[in-house]
């Protein structure tokens, strides 16, 4: 029997507990039904459940798949290679491949609808997440509905399946890190990960540790000499030096990581969601030539735009001609429209239910001197139990293109050149959260 002094202990650490929970996030005690987003302690890794069914296959010599979804920052060929290289190095009996599903300028709210297409279909053994970045300005409740939908997708598709997010560096990160906690997106991420026990690797709170030490700079347009590293030149996008920080700190990571993994069934995470509103249900349709109007084209796969983006979009759909109408009806919430913005864009006239949206969207920005993937809401805030329609039709008016003229040399002329005339507009996917409905 516990003595009176056990438990007045046992008091005094658990009201300790509930004060300290004020200041910095104790994750553990998120309730799934309603967490409080707070500042969470900065580490450089925390295994958590850790990588075991991964390391298992490595150690027994099967073939191990890793994918990396992500941004820019992963797509580019640095700690993504790199990473993958010490894994076939470290385990030469496995042959290590990679499944490359990061996209330059996305964020979590895009790698929700994608991740089955992009990195699950491929049957990764292994997936490393990293949008710390490119969430940055997401508030922490959008953040939870896209990184859990990215995880319960996951393991429903395969509860084998590992899971590790990574936390990369960009300038401000230092102010939160220097106080030792993470940044916001990152602290909303760390709490997630606790919930459903997700290792996590912290790339930006060693970059932050190594500019105290004098050792690293974190942007320069030249080589800073004297044996400090130039880290990136623009203060996100590393320089390869950068990149093998990175990947050094996931090899060193794997090695902490492995000394407490163990083989896990993660079904039984599923139980208990972070959040009511996850996106699980999240998912990416492809275009069908019968939601089209006659006008549509489907792009031939040697045409430019194709080539560039069709391995991440499928099959591309272009209209030129004003009045082309894309027409679906899906039972769900909301729906959004994957398709590209560019310099000969044009706008969109948007119906749902009947009902016309206000004003027309336009598919060019400005930053359009060059066609991007992007995404278009279409629907959002609807009964989910019910089928709503959606027609999209090509305006006949063009956007205005004098958001971009401050980026070209001679716009008075240039905005008068065939590049930057047209309505045109190409989409590869529906983006919807529900179903279609024929």
């Amino acid at each position: 029997m516990r003595t009176i002094a056990e438990n007045l202990k046992s008091l005094s650490i658990f009201a300790t507990a509930i004060v300290l929970s004020v200041f910095v996030a104790d994750t553990s005690l998120v309730c799934a039904d309603d967490p409080t987003f707070a500042p969470v302690k900065a580490e450089l890794v925390r295994p958590r459940d850790g990588l075991g069914n991964v390391l298992a296959k490595l150690r027994e010599g099967k073939p191990v798949r890793i994918g990396y979804l992500g941004g820019s920052i992963t797509a580019a060929s640095g700690w993504r290679v790199k990473t993958r290289e010490w894994f076939a190095k470290e385990f030469p009996q496995s042959d290590v491949s990679e499944i490359h599903a990061a996209i330059g300028g996305t964020g979590s709210d895009l790698g929700v609808f994608r991740v089955e297409r992009d990195a699950l279909r491929h049957k990764p053994d292994l997936l490393f997440v990293e949008f710390a970045v490119n969430d940055g300005g997401a508030a922490p409740e959008q953040i939870w509905k896209a990184m859990e939908g990215i995880v319960r997708q996951t393991w429903a598709a395969n509860p084998r399946t590992d899971i590790c997010f990574v936390y990369t560096y960009r300038t401000g990160y230092e102010n939160d890190l220097r106080k030792g906690f993470c940044p916001r997106a990152a602290s909303a991420m760390e709490m997630l990960a606790d919930h459903y026990g997700i290792p996590s690797i912290n790339f930006a709170k060693q970059i932050v540790e190594l500019e105290a030490a004098g050792k690293l700079a974190f942007q320069s347009d030249e080589p800073t000499g004297n044996g400090v590293i130039q880290f990136s030149k623009d203060g996100v996008h590393p320089l390869d030096a950068g990149h093998e920080i990175y990947a050094e700190i996931v090899a060193d990571a794997i090695q902490q990581i492995s000394k407490t993994s163990e083989p896990i069934d993660h079904e039984t995470k599923l139980e208990k969601p972070f959040v009511k509103d996850h996106l699980q249900a999240a998912k990416m349709v492809p275009i069908a030539q019968k939601m089209l109007s006659p006008e549509w084209k489907q792009l031939a796969d040697d045409d430019t735009l194709s080539k560039r983006f069709g391995n991440r979009m499928g099959t591309l759909w272009e209209a030129t001609e004003p009045g082309s109408k894309l027409t679906f009806r899906f039972r769900g919430s909301s729906a959004k429209l994957y398709d590209l913005l560019g310099p000969d864009g044009g706008q969109l006239i948007i119906t749902v239910d009947g009902k016309q949206m206000p004003k027309v969207v336009p598919r060019f920005d400005s930053y359009c001197t060059y066609h991007r993937i992007a995404t278009v809401q279409v629907a959002g805030g609807l009964d989910p139990n019910q089928v709503h329609t959606v027609t999209v039709e090509v305006d006949s008016e063009q956007p205005d293109r004098q958001t971009v003229a401050f980026r070209l040399k001679d716009p008075e002329v240039e905005l008068k050149s065939p590049k930057y005339q047209g309505t045109n507009v190409r989409v590869g996917q529906i983006l919807v959260l529900g179903d279609i409905v024929p």
